[in-house]
């Protein structure tokens, strides 16, 4: 969850900004683009309060999924950089491989005098073709969405929902490399990653998976900073007596990642995780208070009351 800079508690409490900077703030927040620039677009301000966020830091694309439990769970996208070296380990690997291969076969086709030299070209044609789709479909397949490549680039293959790549989807976005690669060097692939906002090639978007970076193991969420201190509106959120540890979690989780969503989901988990759970809790949504900060406060004030912040 982010502290409430000294500009959003001017702002709740009704005095206006006092520089220009802070002006042109207001009403503003930062969307992340895909490959690491950044800009600012109007939030829509249905429910009235401004929402103030830092956009002097570039933030990783991610994707979001909200999971039947309500409990979000983010991906940072995998970028070319990534994908490329990736690829770059794996066509390596492949290379040598299929060149011994090929050279015991062509050896053993000498060896016999040629009485099996059409036999061994056919193979060989038939290895040079087939060897780079075996290899990913089977690594991405049976290993979980990763190959010797991508373990090293730290990135993985999921399915578009967050779940495990199934074999099928591994076979059908590795089947569609052909069309990636199209006119050459992978021309078509590129161009579809530039604008498709989850990073997807045609062979991702035909199988619907994406390229994720890998989760590195530690906490299941941000700790969030307000150790001390009580948030300006925990007046106006109740006395929560109905809420549980759960919905702490979860409301906790959506704070914490909030500020780092794309405005879609932003606002998608706002209708399907907040209000929700506020209008359970008997939390009364204000339309001129934005409600990532009654969430906040909700977050703050039951928290401290159990320890648990």
């Amino acid at each position: 969850m982010q502290p409430i800079p000294k500009r959003v508690a001017r702002t709740i409490s009704g005095v206006p900004a006092t520089t220009s900077h802070q002006r042109r703030r207001v009403g503003t927040i930062t969307e992340r683009t895909t490959f690491g620039s950044k800009k600012e677009s109007d939030f829509p301000n249905s429910f009235g309060s401004p929402l103030i966020l830092s956009t002097l830091h570039v933030v990783p694309l991610e994707t979001a999924v909200l999971t039947p439990e309500k409990t979000v769970l983010t991906y940072r996208l995998a970028g070319l950089g990534s994908r490329c070296l990736a690829n770059f380990v794996d066509f390596i690997i492949l290379f040598f491989a299929i060149y011994a291969l090929l050279t015991l076969i062509l050896l053993l086709g000498v060896f016999t005098e040629g009485l099996f030299s059409g036999f061994a070209l056919g193979v060989t044609m038939f290895i040079s073709s087939m060897s780079p789709f075996a290899y990913f479909i089977f690594c991405e397949g049976l290993m979980n969405g990763v190959t010797i490549g991508k373990k090293m680039a730290g990135i993985r293959v999921r399915m578009a929902d967050g779940t495990p790549i199934t074999f099928a989807a591994a076979t059908a976005r590795n089947i569609l490399r052909v069309a990636d690669f199209l006119p050459g060097f992978y021309f078509i692939g590129i161009v579809s990653m530039f604008v498709n906002p989850r990073l997807q090639r045609v062979g991702d978007l035909v199988a619907g998976t994406i390229v994720v970076h890998e989760n590195r193991v530690g906490e299941a969420f941000s700790v969030a900073p307000h150790r001390v201190g009580i948030h300006p509106l925990e007046h106006a959120v109740g006395e929560l007596r109905n809420m549980t540890d759960g919905q702490y979690y979860v409301l906790r989780r959506y704070c914490d990642r909030f500020p780092e969503l794309p405005r879609e989901i932003q606002n998608h988990l706002t209708d399907s995780v907040w209000v929700p759970m506020a209008k359970n809790l008997g939390v009364q949504l204000d339309p001129t208070i934005h409600p990532l900060y009654l969430a906040e406060a909700t977050v703050m004030k039951y928290g401290r009351a159990r320890g648990m912040l």
